[in-house]
């Protein structure tokens, strides 16, 4: 379940913030073919060296990708070098402060529905078990605070010893959803407390403003509760 970091998507961005870059990035998106250093030096009226500048740091960040054509027709011998074709990628970029994954809450809910739909299942019964499924893929990544932070939970331990979220990565639909989206929550968040630390840890609802609806308790005060 891989993706970008916020940090990548927010770098990414940022090297759009250049005004030349951006023209030179729009002028790739638009062409129906890869386009070259030379084209883009023409179309935009740029230095050569410039556009490479801008068309190689945009590859860095991966936004655009590139490859190598001889655009002679010719081959072998004396047929000149490759030459360097710079074309858009299929990544999406986008930076939400706090991060926020609504992306992440349709996959669930698409997976869901598809699954209700082929088994004929409620699919409040197919969402719970989609959640549970990714909830154990994150928990798996490694330490438990490190993979919620990584989808933009924010976890802090609270002076007994729980861990709070102070962000909900699902917040405006939280809002006007919120039985269907801190259920799915609840279930993704019990998962990845199972599957990272198998310690008698649990998951429960705990609403409060500013924060998201779920608290993960220590096993001594976990135990008595119900997840």
């Amino acid at each position: 379940m891989g993706r970008h970091s916020q940090t990548d998507a927010v770098t990414a961005v940022a090297a759009l913030a250049d005004p030349s870059r951006r023209s030179v990035y729009e002028f790739v998106l638009a062409s129906a073919a890869p386009v070259s250093r030379d084209d883009v030096a023409g179309k935009l009226g740029m230095v050569r060296g410039t556009a490479a500048f801008h068309l190689d740091r945009l590859a860095r960040e991966e936004l655009l990708t590139v490859s190598y054509r001889r655009l002679t027709g010719r081959s072998g011998p004396g047929s000149g070098r490759p030459t360097k074709l710079y074309a858009p990628t299929v990544r999406e970029v986008s930076v939400s402060l706090p991060q926020r994954h609504y992306d992440f809450a349709a996959e669930l809910l698409a997976a869901a529905v598809e699954e209700s739909t082929r088994t004929g299942k409620p699919v409040d019964e197919t969402l719970s078990r989609a959640a549970a499924q990714a909830g154990a893929e994150i928990g798996s990544e490694g330490k438990l605070e490190d993979a919620l932070a990584e989808y933009g939970y924010q976890p802090v331990r609270d002076e007994d010893g729980s861990i709070i979220m102070r962000n909900c990565p699902f917040h405006r639909l939280s809002k006007s959803h919120t039985a269907t989206v801190c259920g799915m929550n609840l279930d993704l968040l019990a998962a990845a407390t199972a599957a990272s630390e198998p310690c008698g840890c649990s998951a429960v609802l705990d609403p409060a403003p500013g924060r998201c609806c779920v608290r993960i308790l220590p096993p001594e005060t976990g135990s008595g509760m119900q997840a």
